[in-house]
């Protein structure tokens, strides 16, 4: 089966860097006024800004509408899909 099957839907929409919203979010992993940590279907997903605050979570859903002034936003793998990927050097020997 293809991989990209595999992966539930994720999708952000942010308007105008003050209010945005999230889908295929699997856990709110910490927030704050300056951060927003969110386990994603696509990996680990840092919203910085300013004055930033969750205003609605549904995890059965998964999704999660934030507001404050959005900075950046980053990904960064999740420890599930580094195990599966193995070491630099595994990866390297096969």
């Amino acid at each position: 089966m293809d991989e990209r099957q595999l992966i539930k839907a994720h999708k952000i929409s942010l308007n105008n860097r003050l209010s945005g919203a999230m889908t295929g979010v699997r856990e709110v992993l910490s927030f704050d006024a300056g951060e927003i940590v969110l386990d994603t279907e696509q990996g680990i997903m840092i919203v910085k800004g300013e004055d930033l605050h969750v205003t609605r979570l549904t995890l059965d859903k998964g999704e999660v509408e934030i507001n404050g002034r959005v900075d950046g936003i980053l990904y960064t793998e999740n420890e599930d899909k580094k195990r599966e990927k193995g070491s630099f050097l595994t990866r390297l020997l096969r």
